[in-house]
C-alpha cells in the first residue's frame, strides 16, 4: 500500500511508515494512492457475511501487500469482538449502533484496529513508540483502552479542561499503566495544534519516536470504512438508495464513508451533520473554508473549529462542485439537539446521545423532502455517556452499561498543563 501526502511535498510511504509517522513532513495527511474497487459479485455477497468477514475483505484489499491475509483475519476477529446492530426507528430510518465496544463509542473501531496493527509491526522493532492524542472526549478513552498494556508503546492524551463530560473524563484519567492524561487549559483546537506541532518539531523527532492515534492517522481511519459497507449490506429497504447521516467533528468518520463508497458501496449522498461549529456546512453553502475558534456545546466531540480531515475530503472528492454534489451540510444548536433527544425518546422509546441526535435530526429533515431514499444515521456514542443531558431532555434515566459504572468509582489522575506547545515539549523531553 503506497500513500501520498495531501500537500504533495513529501515522498510516498508504505502503510507501516504512515502508521508510525502519523503526519507527513509537509504537514499534509497521508492518503492511499489507490483505493481498490471491489467486484460487483463480492459486493452482492456481503448481505450474507458477518461484520468481521466484510472487514477482512476490505482490509486485505487495502493493505494486504503489507500484512498477510491470515494475520489480518486474526486482527479483525480480535478487534471487532462486539456487536454492530442496526436499530430500525421507522420505515426509512435506521441507527447504526457503533457504541458496543469497550468504551461505548465508535472510536473503538479505529483505535483497537490501530493498536493491533501497531503491535504486529512492533514485533520486529526495538524502539519505544510514543503516541500523542488530542481528544474532545471519546477518542482518548478508545485509544487508551486499545493500547493499555501494549509492550513498547506509551500514550499521552491531551484533553481540554472542563470541556468533556464527567464520565468521559473518568474514562480518560483512570487507566494508568502506560497511559498518561494531560488536562489542558484551553480548547480541543489547542490540544490538536499542540499535537501537530510536536510531530513537526525537529528536536522531538530526534529524541522520541512520535506518532498519533487521532483520525489524522490513516491506520485509525481505514477501519472506519468497514461499518458503512456492513450497514449498507443490511439495509431494510433494498429497493431504495441509501443516504448516510454522519455526526461530524474532525470529519474522519465521514472520510471512512467516502473510502467505502470509493470501494464500490452504492450510496446516494452523505449528510455532514454538525453542531454550531458549522465550518463545513458553511463551506458547502459558500465555497469558502473559514476555520475559527471552536464554541463549546453539549455535543462536545463536534466542538472543532478547524476540522483536520477536510483535506482528505478534497482528496477523495475533488473540486468544490463535486464535493457539494456528494455532501449535504446540516447543523443544530443545543436547544434543537435537546428537542431531538426528547422527540426520539417519545416517538420510538429510544435514547440517543447529543451527537447521534444531531445526525438523526439532519437525516429526518432531509428525508422529509426525499421519500425515495432510505437513511442510516450513525450512532456514535452510548447515550449513558451523556446521562445528564439525556435526563434533561427526556426526564428519564438511561441504563448505564457495566463498563461505564465501573470507572465512576475510580480516582482521577491527570497532569494540568497550559495550552502552549512549549508546555507539551518540555513535558515530553523531561
Amino acid at each position: 500500500m503506497q500513500l501520498y501526502s495531501t500537500n504533495h511535498q513529501s515522498p510516498n510511504v508504505t502503510f507501516k511508515q504512515a502508521t508510525f509517522k502519523g503526519l507527513p513532513n509537509d504537514n499534509g495527511l497521508f492518503m492511499p494512492k489507490i483505493i481498490p474497487q471491489l467486484e460487483a459479485s463480492i459486493l452482492s455477497s456481503f448481505n450474507k457475511m458477518t461484520f468481521t468477514e466484510i472487514a477482512h475483505i476490505m482490509a486485505y484489499a487495502l493493505i494486504g501487500d503489507e500484512i498477510s491475509r491470515a494475520k489480518l483475519e486474526e486482527i479483525v476477529i480480535d478487534v471487532f469482538d462486539f456487536n454492530v446492530p442496526l436499530a430500525q426507528l421507522d420505515e426509512n430510518i435506521q441507527v447504526l449502533e457503533l457504541f458496543h465496544g469497550p468504551t461505548h463509542a465508535f472510536k473503538d473501531f479505529g483505535a483497537r484496529f490501530m493498536a493491533r496493527v501497531m503491535s504486529h509491526f512492533l514485533e520486529t522493532e526495538t524502539q519505544e513508540v510514543n503516541i500523542l492524542v488530542a481528544t474532545s472526549g471519546d477518542t482518548g478513552s478508545a485509544v487508551a483502552q486499545g493500547f493499555v498494556g501494549v509492550p513498547g508503546i506509551s500514550v499521552t492524551l491531551l484533553y481540554p479542561s472542563g470541556k468533556v463530560s464527567g464520565l468521559q473524563e473518568m474514562q480518560l484519567t483512570t487507566i494508568g499503566q502506560n497511559i498518561t492524561a494531560i488536562e489542558v487549559s484551553g480548547t480541543f483546537d489547542d490540544c490538536q495544534k499542540m499535537v501537530k506541532q510536536a510531530f513537526l518539531d525537529p528536536e522531538l523527532s530526534k529524541s522520541l519516536y512520535l506518532t498519533s492515534a487521532n483520525s489524522i492517522n490513516i491506520a485509525r481511519l481505514i477501519p472506519q470504512s468497514f461499518y458503512y459497507m456492513y450497514a449498507w449490506s443490511r439495509t431494510k429497504a433494498p429497493a431504495k438508495e441509501v443516504i448516510f447521516s454522519v455526526p461530524c467533528g474532525n470529519f474522519g468518520n465521514l472520510c471512512g464513508g467516502l473510502i467505502s463508497a470509493k470501494m464500490g458501496m452504492p450510496v446516494n449522498r452523505f449528510i455532514a451533520a454538525t453542531n454550531i461549529n458549522k465550518i463545513v456546512p458553511e463551506y458547502l453553502d459558500s465555497g469558502s473554508f473559514n476555520p475559527r475558534p471552536s464554541v463549546q456545546t453539549i455535543a462536545n466531540a463536534m466542538d472543532v473549529g478547524n476540522p483536520s480531515n477536510f483535506p482528505r475530503i478534497e482528496a477523495l472528492l475533488g473540486d468544490y462542485d463535486n464535493i457539494r454534489n456528494y455532501l449535504i451540510g446540516a447543523f443544530h444548536n443545543d436547544e434543537q439537539t435537546l428537542e431531538i433527544i426528547s422527540e426520539v425518546h417519545k416517538k420510538f422509546d429510544y435514547f440517543v446521545c447529543p451527537h447521534t441526535a444531531i445526525g438523526y435530526g439532519a437525516l429526518k429533515n432531509y428525508l422529509a423532502e426525499h421519500h425515495d431514499l432510505s437513511g442510516i444515521c450513525l450512532g456514535t456514542a452510548h447515550p449513558a455517556k451523556f446521562f445528564d443531558i439525556v435526563i434533561k431532555a427526556t426526564g428519564k434515566e438511561v441504563e448505564m452499561p457495566y463498563r461505564l459504572k465501573e470507572v465512576m468509582g475510580k480516582e482521577k489522575i491527570s497532569i494540568s498543563m497550559g495550552n502552549k506547545f512549549d508546555d507539551l515539549k518540555g513535558f515530553l523531553l523531561d
